[in-house]
Formats: structure tokens, C-alpha cells, sequence
């Protein structure tokens, strides 16, 4: 998917959440962007390893060039050289023409090889020598081309034990992985929950043309102790199935849920429940977790969450929210 951007974004772009875990991530990113050093990006799958990836194009100083990503377990290793290196015509049955590779597409800008763990050993020597050498050559070519090209791969596997088993180049391990990013999974930055379902909520509800949907608080709470395996993706396909379950309904209730949150099939029962206690609910819960999250330094929570203090304050008197995180019940 290459794509050119002719301004510089001053933070990266799309990546939601405030825990300590992600502010690390975000403060790699400003670090490296500016650099041409080759990054690796591990982590699970679902963690969202090629958004960081463009993260660090987009608010780097290649972002007027391409952004091109391949994924290195998607195409057959036969096509796969071909793909990135290029080919000239007549190289092999079928190459009716000559052919730029992905990696020539990229020169000015940065190469994304995801999954690149899956690389078979000819096509890692390759890498290793273009990393090396700064130069390429199509298949069927005796000449070589200069490339000008920022390297981000990334891998959900652990390349050191791949490594042991000799399915990995030491080598280019190396090479790859001069500046590392560890994306945490979701499980450990779980005060990013709140704020992703609320994002996601509020993104996908307005691609539907829905409006604005909010979830019940047991809905809410079987999401929370969720320990979502397939990470960011799988929270993501989770809000999507639940605003199309729901329908017109304005908030997403327990039988919303797929069977994987809620594996006990819990229904609500709907009898004292409205739309304006649902919306009310949500955000004396989310207000809770980020006083909570925070300290109760409400100062430094208005700022993390983007309300203003004066908001913020307002928001606490009129849910009557106590340090205790329960409801107040003192008058105001």
C-alpha cells in the first residue's frame, strides 16, 4: 500500500493509549524516525507492528517518499523474489516485460518487510547483501541499481530461536535489528482498553453511519476482563461485529458480545436500563480508570485524556465521582 505525504505529521499518527507501556513505543518512534538505521518491530500478532511502521515513515524525514509494505508469508517464495527484486524480460517463462521491484518503488523512501521471519534462506542472503551493499539486481540482469531506502521489518516470531533451529540468518539478524521496538500485547496495557474501545467506538460507528453507540456496564466490564489473544486486530473486529449486532440500538448490550467475551452467554435484562444511564455509565467508569490510572492528580488526567481541568472537574461534579472510584452521594 505506498503512499506519499507531502507534510509532517508532528506525532505518530493513530496510536491510541496513554500506559506506560505504549508512551515507550511512542518515544522510540521519535527517536528513530529521522534515522536510516533498519528497525525491527516484534511483537504479537495484532499489536499493530505495521502501524508503527508507518508511524515512524510518516513523521520521519522520508515521509515525501513511498511507503511500500509486503507481507513475506503471503506471496510464494517463487513470486516473492520477483516482487521485491524486480525482473527483466524474459528472465523465466511468463516475464513479458521488464519489472521495477518493490524495493526500487521504494527508493527515496521506506521498505516495510512484514513477517520477515518467513524468509527463505536465498531470498535472506539477498537481503543481507542489498542491506550491505545499498544495491539490487533484477533477476535475468547483470547490471546493479543503487536503491536509497529506510528498512523497517518486522516479525511475530522469535528470531533468536529461530536462529538456534537454522531456520534464520545470524547475519542479517544483526543487520535487521540494529534499533528494535517490542510492541507489548494488550493483555499488559489494559489502561489502553478504555481508550481504544472508546476510539474504535466512535471510528467505526461513524464509517457506519450509526450514532454514537455506548456499552452497558456489564458489556463493558466482560470486555474489560477480556484477554484479548488477538491483540488491537482482535478488538477491532470485536466493536465492528458489535455495532452491526446491535442495530439501531444506541448502546451495546452482554448479548452483543461474541461468544469469546461473554462465554457464559449473559443477557441483559434490560428492565432499568436507558440510554442516558448507559452513556452516564460509561463515563463514570472511564473517568474512574484514568483518576485512578493517574493517581487522582486531576490535573495530569485532564491533560492525558484531552479535556480541559475546567472540563474535567465539571465531569467529576456532575457524576459525583469520589477518589473511592464509587458515586458520591452528596448533593451537586
Amino acid at each position: 500500500m505506498p503512499e506519499i505525504l507531502s507534510e509532517r505529521p508532528a506525532q505518530p499518527l493513530s496510536i491510541i493509549g496513554k500506559s506506560p507501556e505504549i508512551g515507550q513505543v511512542k518515544s522510540l518512534i521519535a527517536k528513530v524516525r529521522d534515522l536510516d538505521a533498519p528497525v525491527l518491530i516484534t511483537g504479537e500478532s495484532g499489536t499493530g507492528k505495521e502501524l508503527i511502521a508507518r508511524s515512524i515513515h510518516e513523521t520521519g524525514n522520508r515521509s515525501g517518499g513511498k511507503f511500500v509494505a509486503v507481507n513475506c508469508g503471503a506471496i510464494p517464495d517463487p513470486l516473492l523474489e520477483s516482487e521485491l527484486f524486480g525482473h527483466a524480460r524474459g528472465a523465466f517463462t511468463g516475464a513479458l516485460r521488464d519489472k521495477t521491484g518493490l524495493i526500487e518503488e521504494a527508493h527515496a523512501g521506506t521498505f516495510f518487510l512484514d513477517e520477515v521471519g518467513d524468509l527463505s534462506f536465498p531470498l535472506q542472503s539477498k537481503l543481507l547483501r542489498l542491506l550491505q551493499e545499498k544495491e539490487i539486481r533484477r533477476i535475468g540482469e547483470n547490471r546493479t541499481r543503487t536503491v536509497d531506502v529506510r528498512f523497517i521489518s518486522a516479525t511475530n516470531k522469535n528470531l533468536d530461536r529461530e536462529i538456534e533451529r537454522g531456520h534464520f540468518r545470524e547475519d542479517l539478524f544483526y543487520r535487521l535489528r540494529i534499533i528494535t521496538i517490542e510492541i507489548p500485547p494488550l493483555r499488559v496495557r489494559k489502561d489502553d482498553l478504555l481508550l481504544l474501545l472508546n476510539y474504535f467506538g466512535e471510528k467505526y460507528g461513524r464509517e457506519m453511519k450509526k450514532e454514537r453507540t455506548y456499552f452497558t456496564p456489564r458489556a463493558l466490564d466482560l470486555l474489560l476482563q477480556y484477554g484479548w489473544p488477538g491483540n488491537v486486530r482482535e478488538l477491532q473486529n470485536e466493536i465492528q461485529r458489535c455495532l452491526i449486532i446491535c442495530g439501531e440500538e444506541r448502546f451495546i448490550r452482554e448479548e452483543h458480545l461474541s461468544p469469546k467475551v461473554n462465554p457464559k452467554r449473559e443477557v441483559s435484562d434490560g428492565s432499568d436500563y436507558n440510554f442516558a444511564e448507559a452513556k452516564a455509565e460509561f463515563v463514570r467508569r472511564f473517568l474512574n480508570q484514568a483518576l485512578l490510572r493517574f493517581n487522582y492528580n486531576k490535573a495530569r488526567t485532564a491533560e492525558e485524556i484531552g479535556l480541559s481541568r475546567q472540563g474535567l472537574f465539571k465531569l467529576i461534579k456532575k457524576h459525583k465521582i469520589e477518589k473511592s472510584g464509587k458515586k458520591s452521594d452528596a448533593p451537586g
